[in-house]
């Protein structure tokens, strides 16, 4: 009979991992309800040297292609060209996927899908490229700043505890505080729209920075 390893042997086995100490690897899953990451040693991040002149070769603000290989409610792993085979470097936050601040990732990109973003960030540490896809495409709200004190048809797209989620014309979302939906204050948006329904709002300020546009139904004239 084979005599197995003792427990303070295994512990002690030049292969296996310590308390403190740093491995290379490569994010494999994230499990939303652990918030557990695996790690895969064998990538060997910086340590492939395929993979780091890959990464060295990048530049901030260039524009890449790839392919979507998975979609998360965090974000979207691309394959990127060029890119060592076998690896994943490609990844788009949801926030840099669209303007649009309600969309989920899944009704932007699909699996498979052909995609073209902008390099924000190249993390050699971990072997990611950071990317954007809404920077290449128009800042929908930037037609809106010339329009500040006018009043728009909306529709109403949905409703929360503390207003209404309005759509405006060219896919611009924004939001109708309770304080602003009617001129007397209300605690439910129910009480006054519902969704569907097609209001007029004023728009009152456009932040480009925070991508945010101020809206209101109330009466510009009531005290």
């Amino acid at each position: 009979m084979t005599d197995l390893p003792s427990k303070a042997e295994a512990r002690e086995s030049p292969d296996s991992p310590r308390i403190g100490e740093v491995r290379p690897g490569r994010v494999v899953s994230i499990s939303e309800q652990e918030v557990l990451v695996e790690l895969d040693a064998s990538a060997a991040s910086c340590e492939d040297p395929a993979l780091r002149a890959f990464l060295l070769g990048l530049r901030r603000g260039e524009i890449r292609a790839g392919r979507v290989r998975s979609v998360h409610p965090f974000g979207v792993f691309v394959n990127l060209d060029g890119e060592p085979e076998g690896l994943c470097t490609g990844f788009v936050r949801v926030p840099e996927l669209t303007w649009s601040w309600d969309r989920r990732p899944e009704d932007v990109v699909a699996v498979g899908r052909r995609v073209v973003g902008e390099v924000l960030d190249v993390d050699t540490r971990v072997g990611q490229v950071q990317l954007s896809l809404k920077a290449l495409r128009p800042q929908p709200l930037v037609s809106f700043v010339d329009r500040v004190g006018q009043t728009v048809l909306a529709r109403v797209t949905g409703l929360v505890p503390f207003g209404a989620l309005v759509s405006l014309a060219g896919d611009v979302q924004g939001l109708v505080h309770n304080t602003e939906l009617t001129d007397e204050p209300v605690d439910d948006p129910g009480l006054v729209v519902s969704e569907g329904d097609e209001i007029a709002v004023r728009i009152v300020a456009v932040d480009l920075e925070r991508s945010r546009i101020s809206l209101s139904a109330r009466d510009p004239d009531h005290t």
